[in-house]
This record gives structure tokens, sequence and C-alpha cells, in this order.
């Protein structure tokens, strides 16, 4: 498809710079931040203190080296950062840092937030894809090729129609990403066993406060045991994934020179081999797949990881925290390697149709079936038109002859009318319909998602 590239810009390289130590570390500050203000609104704390806190809670404003040197004597994730800053706070405000919260309190809820961004992107990039894919339905709905089943010709389709698919699964799974944001993106604070013994009754209203100054919910139940949230959004990533493996593996299949019916983009320069010459590889398609595997690794980690003893547990902590990081890095590299793809995707509908052609005709029997099955019932046609199929596989004659053959057949359907009911291009069924609709919801779901801010 070529011309047809998206305005969208790529997520890639921002997804994986999310989770550096700076971005981590100022999502810790902007969580203790948050707590000082919700505890403010609440005169808990001094609303001095917590404008103080708010104002001094920036990465740049600290000593790193005083933070390394912290977390290299205590081995401590979060003790030395809450020292820095309560030192740029000064003494009167930095005594109200981290009123009533446990570390994972606040790196749980830091992490969340590192999540929520990557959401974000995640569905803007969607957004593009389904915008590629729904020109992309549109522009080759009549591009008629072999339609494969068990990697064997079965009826004619088109690329279009395949398309389709790809749009039906991929809003699906937008709405699933959709459909987890209350659940997963909640604010956490229950102290030191989830109990809440620090905070009491209105430590449920801070942990609310919280999530309303950083844009996430509450979660009902703030135990630290409690994982399935994260758990949840890995295996809507991973399913996805799936999705974006099997686009990938079908472009790659169709790229072979036996096939020969697509070609994703290969930048002129590009170097497929360093001993043969010709080679232009499936590079990207290879990456997502590569990549989508792996992202499905983290399902059963993040599964084990749900299985916390007693109120907390470093060891399952570790795990989420590695499957997450992981998986939405990966999700970044796969969204945008996708829109890279299908922008600029080379269709060949004139191999297609000779394709289409390689069995003879054979690939309409089902047609021929049922057009002899009005007069002479569809278990009689197809047992017929078996015949006329296996002898021409088996004695390497032409369809059309051993149709001819069978009196059944010639009695019924003319030289001229089996011909005409070869012809691949009029046997696609609604091939054309779920390209056309499916290439309208894309269009529907991408500007829900991104606005209409198409070239």
């Amino acid at each position: 498809m070529q011309g047809n590239t998206a305005s969208g810009d790529s997520n890639s390289n921002s997804v994986s710079e999310l989770f550096s130590e700076s971005n981590l570390f100022q999502s810790y500050l902007d969580v203790e931040a948050a707590l000082a203000r919700a505890q403010a609104i609440q005169g808990i704390i001094p609303t001095e203190a917590a404008d103080v806190i708010t104002e001094k809670a920036k990465l740049e404003l600290l000593n790193l080296q005083n933070i390394y040197d912290g977390l290299d004597k205590t081995g401590h994730p979060l003790v030395p950062l809450i020292w820095e800053l309560d030192r740029v706070c000064g003494e009167e405000a930095g005594g109200y840092i981290h009123w009533g919260a446990t570390t994972q309190n606040i790196t749980q809820t830091g992490k969340i937030l590192l999540v929520k961004e990557c959401h974000e992107r995640f569905l803007k990039d969607l957004g593009t894809l389904l915008h590629v894919l729904g020109r992309l339905a549109e522009e080759t709905k009549d591009y008629a090729l072999p339609g494969r089943t068990h990697g064997q010709h079965a009826v004619p389709a088109t690329f279009g129609y395949k398309v389709a698919v790809w749009i039906d699964e991929l809003i699906r799974h937008v709405e699933r990403l959709q459909g987890s944001e209350e659940r997963v993106f909640v604010a956490m604070l229950g102290g030191g066993a989830g109990t809440m013994a620090s905070v009491g009754l209105e430590g449920l209203e801070t942990q609310r406060l919280i999530g309303e100054e950083l844009g996430l919910g509450s979660m009902s139940m703030p135990s630290r045991v409690i994982g399935d949230h994260l758990t949840e959004y890995i295996t809507i990533l991973a399913m996805l994934a799936a999705t974006a493996s099997k686009m990938s593996r079908e472009i790659y299949t169709m790229m072979k020179q036996e096939f020969g019916e697509v070609e994703e983009p290969v930048p002129l320069g590009a170097v497929g081999s360093s001993t043969m010459p010709q080679k232009r590889n499936p590079r990207l398609c290879q990456d997502v797949v590569a990549w989508a595997s792996e992202i499905r690794t983290f399902v059963p980690m993040s599964l084990e990881a749900m299985q916390t003893e007693h109120e907390a547990d470093k060891t399952t902590s570790m795990m989420i925290n590695s499957a997450i990081d992981r998986t939405c890095i990966l999700m970044g590299q796969i969204t945008a390697a996708l829109i890279e793809i299908f922008s600029d995707l080379k269709v060949f509908p004139d191999r297609m149709r000779q394709n289409l052609e390689l069995s003879g005709g054979l690939i309409l029997s089902e047609k021929i079936m049922l057009e002899l099955g009005r007069e002479m019932g569809r278990q009689k046609a197809h047992d017929v038109v078996y015949e006329a199929a296996q002898r021409s596989v088996n004695e390497g004659r032409p369809f059309t002859e051993t149709l001819q053959e069978e009196p059944d057949i010639k009695e019924r359907l003319t030289t001229n009318a089996i011909s005409e009911l070869l012809d691949p291009e009029q046997y696609t069924g609604l091939c054309s319909y779920f390209a056309e609709e499916f290439s309208r919801k894309a269009e529907q779901k991408s500007i829900e998602l991104v606005g209409d801010n198409w070239s």
C-alpha cells in the first residue's frame, strides 16, 4: 500500500525511556507530593508543609549522589530518596513526608503512573494503526487471492478481508484495554500490612484524594498482596501481542517468493545478508513475532506473582515489576513496528490473481458442487465433483476436462457454464462487505482514540 503513510508519531523510544531510573524516582516523588497534598486537604498535615513538599519533589532539585550513597548503604529502594527530599524540604516540612505510608504504597502507585502513561500511548498507537488498516482494507477489498485453510487452497478470498479480520480483533483489544482502566490504574495507601493501622478510617479518603491528585482511581482493598490488576493488564497486552504476531506472521509468509503477494517496507540500502546480496528480509515482521513471543512469557510469571505469602513479599513484587516493565517496553516496540509495516505495505494483486490459478480451478469446486446440488442434492453433487477433482490432481489433467467427463455434470452444465463458475473473483462471498464495514469501524475507533488528524 504505497503512499499510505500515517501522520502519527512512533512512541517506541519514549515508552522504553519511561522506565528509566530518573522517571521511576520522579514517579515516587509525585506520589509523595500527592500524599502530602491529600493529607493537607484533610487537615492531617499543615498546608504549608504540603506546599513545600510539592515544590521540592522534583528530581532535578535533589542530590543524586546522596541518593546513590544511601541506596548502597541501606539496600532500600525508597528510604534514601525520602532522606534527600527531607533534606531539601527542611526540618519543618520534611517531617511530614511519607506520613502513614509504607514503601510499597509509594513504589506501586508510582509504577502504576508510568504504566498509565504507557497505556495512553498504546491507545494512541492503536488508533494510528486502525486508521492505517482501515484505509488498507478499503483499498484492497477486491484484491482476490486464495483463501487458505490448513495451508491449502480452500475458497477465494480478498486481501481486504484479511485486514478486516485483524481490525475486528484489534478493536476488541482496545475495548479490553479501556475496560481495564478502572481496575488497573488505582492508588494504594494501606500502610505496613495493608490494614491502615497508621492512618485509620480517614486513610480511605486520603487514598481517594491521592488518586484524584494523580488521575488514578483508588484500591478498594489496599492490600500489599493484591496483584491481579497488574496481571490482568499484562494478560491483555499478551493477547494484543498474539494478534500482532499473527498479523506479522501472515505478512512474513505472504512475502516469501513462493507467494509474492505482499512485501513489508524494505528501505533503500537495507542489507538482508552478509553473503547473499539478493536478500530482502521481513525484518520488522520477524521482530514483532519475537517481541510478542517474549511478552507472552510474562503471563505465567505474573500469575506466579499473584501468589504472595501473608501480607507482603518482596519476591513477588520483584516478579510483577519485572514483568510489567518489560511487557510495556516490548508493546511500545510492537505497535510502532506494526504502524511502520502497514503504513507502507506493498500489495501485489496481480500475483494474488496468479496464485488463484495455481490449482487450475479446483479452488472453485465448492461452487460447482453447490450449483449441481440444486438439482441432484448436495451430497451426490459433492461425490461427483470429488471424483473429478481427485482425478484432476492425481492424473495431472485440467479440472475443466475431468468435470466434463462426469455424466451427471455434463448433462447439467455446459462448457461455458463451467468456465463462468470457475471465475474466482465471482466467489469471494462477503469479503468486500466485511472489508468496507471494518474499514468504517476502524476509522470510527481511530477518531475516538486520536482524533481526525490525518493528512
